[in-house]
């Protein structure tokens, strides 16, 4: 099936198909629609050197891959990274990861100056910022997975991490609990100062400040969970709930109950943010486990969807999404005992 061939099929110029398939505004979405559909049930497929010659563009998104941070082993990253390479998919689009470590984007510079990507994820940032201001000075379009606090000049999706630690915070204490800690995140992200945040303003409107040490932050891991939750509840002053970042933490934080004889939902009260990792639900735990839910698949898709909007021509402004955490109650929370 040729380009001619589907024109014919179509009644409509070779042009027209052309710039159908490439997604132009010049093409009313009901032709683009018709074109679409029309080239997968007959099989057609364009030739990608004489496309890329035609549009500029290659069809390829770049994720900067930040080899330093191990993210291969992150189940985070893996399904972020599960979900955009699905989505982008289903645009047409494939996604090449792009080596950086530290200051060194050198892999990055190179795909970029050869043409090789259309576009940059950054599916994580710190709270400094160079990483946006890096690829901004690589002329390219690019959207962010998550935010910079005080600097919105950029396509992104992000959740609203204030709610994260807030919600859960403020159910605890209406369930009799002024001890909360939280298990956070490292302290060079804006999620994790957003959370923090969150934590902190809950308590204050009960007029509580937030104690000294009761804030722990750390790498996502189950292991740094444990170690975590090890040393504020063999405090003398223990707290009676935590809210951790992850149900990675949260599952560490399990652990730690089980070595010191503490019953989750009696003795403990844990919540978590569920980013519906598949090999550890929510509701695998025993018992299960509250949390504030927003699944990172679904962002991975979501920030896919982005992509192909900036590609046809939207601007950044109009590409700033932030969603909700769900909150779900579940038997790892319930009320202070009465001592």
């Amino acid at each position: 099936m040729s380009l001619k061939k589907l024109a014919e099929h179509l009644g409509l110029s070779q042009t027209t198909v052309s710039r159908a398939l490439n997604g132009y505004s010049d093409v009313s979405k009901e032709t683009r629609e018709r074109v679409s559909i029309a080239a997968k049930e007959l099989g057609y497929r364009p030739n990608e050197s004489a496309r890329r010659l035609a549009t500029g563009r290659s069809n390829i998104i770049g994720v900067a891959f930040p080899t330093d941070e191990n993210k291969l082993v992150d189940p985070h990253f893996t399904e972020f990274l599960s979900g955009l390479a699905e989505r982008a998919a289903e645009h047409d689009y494939d996604v090449l990861l792009s080596a950086t470590k530290g200051d060194d984007w050198k892999g990055l510079k190179r795909v970029v100056s050869s043409r090789t990507v259309d576009l940059v994820v950054l599916p994580s940032v710190d709270v400094s910022g160079e990483q946006i201001s890096l690829v901004k000075s690589l002329d390219i379009p690019f959207v962010v997975h998550g935010r910079v606090k005080d600097r919105n000049d950029y396509a992104f999706l992000d959740i609203d991490n204030y709610q994260v630690f807030y919600q859960p915070t403020k159910m605890l204490i209406d369930l009799g609990h002024k001890n909360i800690a939280i298990l956070n995140g490292p302290r060079n992200r804006n999620y994790t100062n957003e959370r923090l945040r969150g934590w902190q303003d809950a308590l204050a409107e009960i007029g509580i400040e937030a104690p000294a040490g009761y804030d722990a932050h750390a790498r996502m891991t189950e292991a740094e969970g444990f170690a975590m939750a090890m040393e504020l509840l063999s405090r003398p002053d223990r707290p009676t709930a935590l809210v951790c970042s992850s149900t990675l933490l949260a599952s560490g934080a399990y652990r730690a109950c089980s070595q010191l004889q503490l019953v989750v939902g009696r003795d403990v009260s844990i919540t978590a943010h569920d980013d519906e990792l598949p090999f550890l639900s929510a509701m695998s735990f025993d018992p299960p486990l509250a949390v504030t839910r927003s699944s990172i698949r679904a962002a991975g898709r979501e920030v896919a969807s982005i992509v192909n909007r900036y590609l046809l021509g939207e601007s950044w402004q109009s590409l700033q999404t932030i969603w909700q955490a769900e909150l779900v109650y579940r038997a790892s929370v319930a009320p202070l005992k009465a001592s």
